[in-house]
């Protein structure tokens, strides 16, 4: 008689000899433990376990063939209260449910979460959803609470309280999740990209639910984590491209390319940091071919030339994005959108803060407390506050106002990261178009990052708009 068990987020198998193991399970990754004797995989095999047991009609001891682990099973929904799905949330619905497993990918502003929700009211199962941030779980908790009136466990923050219906984060699934693993039919993954990681996969690989849902506006199909999530939640069953719903159900937008210019002083400081820095590395490079930058942090905490030139390279990258003439332009922008509501994006939190005190605006960073952001958040629906400062904290997830104005100032060469602060701007409201500027310094490294980031299908071809004419000042004044 053999033993199968859910254990500590793996399964085991007991008196199985190895070439059985081999025989009748040639594709699951069993490892023997010689610590308990037994063999051991990742729960994430569970149910293909299962399937070859019934079809083999195998003996695992207390497991019955089709027989769940699973405690928790059906669920009762108080009240169901969800808009009807658009078209294309019904044909994403159909999709996933078609195989029960995989990832949707909608543009931000579609309704995947409204997508979810229709799929919990469809299956009537223990649910866990995961998110990437505090934010975001209590936020599908509320959304759950007002779509199906079931007032679901939280389990993070502070909080562990479980229940059949749960909403989580990626950090506390990790770490929860051997003890949870068997409790949930469905798992949901909120932002699924960041289930690619290392840690972060843990919360898929050691649970046995059968069904899975990812959704995200940014998983692509040449993503190197595109496998790894296809291994955990499925493959791609339902794409929806921007450009079938830009002016019907997301609003219409123009993104508009702002080049700006060093000052004087700025340019000079930075041409002489760039040389100091490339004359290191080259002769880095004449002494060890092998070297590469990567290896500069490591370098630095040992080697006081290395330390140098990495401080090099942090002021460099400040003095791009933090260009004088970047104040200048935003001021302007907001005298023209006056009485509009707007986001300002940042590389950096030295530049978000900068930027709050020299115009006097909220400033939301990842520090900031539940309550702050709440306040900002409504303050700026208000108009109370009439723009919101942020670096990453609003790049995806986040419900935010209807703002239809936004300037990035800096960021990543990501184009995940630049679908994320369009889509920020592109929940419809009524015929308003969105408008989204991009302040880029000129002759700098910014404009190589600003052009990969444009690389998407959601950043049509940008209207660039002439940096405004520098006068020169007058010699006694010193003023324009």
């Amino acid at each position: 008689m053999s033993d199968f068990q859910f254990d500590a987020g793996t399964l085991t198998l007991e008196n199985w000899p190895a070439d059985a193991i081999r025989h009748f399970f040639p594709e699951i990754p069993w490892q023997w433990d010689p610590r308990i004797e037994k063999w051991r995989c990742d729960a994430v095999h569970y149910h293909r376990i299962v399937e070859i047991a019934c079809v083999c009609q195998l003996d695992l001891g207390q497991l019955d063939p089709g027989e769940s682990i699973s405690r928790d099973s059906s669920v009762r929904w108080p009240s169901i209260t969800l808009p009807t799905p658009r078209p294309e949330q019904e044909r994403a619905i159909a999709a996933w449910c078609h195989t029960r497993r995989g990832v949707v990918v909608m543009p931000t502003g579609t309704g995947k979460t409204e997508v979810a929700l229709h799929v919990m009211a469809n299956t009537c199962c223990s649910t866990l959803v995961v998110a990437p941030v505090r934010d975001l779980m209590y936020q599908w908790h509320r959304r759950i609470l007002r779509g199906l009136g079931y007032d679901a466990g939280i389990l993070g923050d502070s909080h562990a309280n479980v229940r059949p219906v749960t909403v989580t984060t990626y950090a506390s699934a990790c770490i929860h999740m051997q003890t949870i693993g068997d409790r949930f039919d469905l798992l949901i993954f909120d932002e699924c990209h960041h289930l690619s990681g290392p840690i972060r996969s843990d919360a898929a690989r050691q649970s046995i639910a059968k069904q899975r849902l990812g959704l995200t506006a940014t998983l692509e199909s040449s993503d190197s984590a595109m496998r790894a999530v296809a291994d955990l939640i499925g493959p791609i069953v339902y794409r929806l491209p921007i450009s079938e719903v830009r002016g019907n159900t997301l609003a219409d937008y123009d993104v508009v390319r702002i080049p700006v210019a060093l000052n004087a002083p700025e340019r000079a400081r930075y041409d002489q940091l760039a040389e100091q820095i490339a004359s290191y590395v080259y002769e880095r490079r004449q002494q060890e071919p092998e070297f590469e930058w990567r290896n500069l942090s490591a370098e630095s905490l040992t080697d006081g030339a290395a330390s140098q030139i990495l401080r090099a390279f942090r002021e460099k990258q400040s003095i791009e994005e933090r260009a004088t003439e970047k104040f200048r332009v935003l001021e302007d922008l907001f005298r023209l959108h006056l009485g509009s509501p707007m986001l300002v994006f940042t590389g950096s939190n030295i530049m978000a803060r900068e930027i709050s005190l020299r115009f006097l605006i909220p400033c939301l960073l990842s520090h900031c407390g539940k309550r702050e952001r709440l306040d900002y958040l409504e303050g700026l629906r208000d108009r109370r506050y009439p723009a919101l400062v942020a670096n990453q904290v609003l790049d995806e997830g986040v419900d935010l106002p209807e703002v239809k104005v936004a300037v990035i100032l800096g960021g990543k060469s990501s184009t995940r990261q630049a679908k994320q602060r369009l889509g920020r701007i592109l929940r419809r409201q009524g015929d308003a178009r969105a408008t989204l500027y991009e302040v880029v310094t000129e002759d700098t490294n910014e404009v190589k990052r600003s052009r990969k980031r444009r690389r998407n299908d959601a950043y049509p071809r940008a209207r660039q708009r002439a940096p405004r004419p520098r006068q020169n000042p007058h010699p006694e004044t010193g003023k324009p």
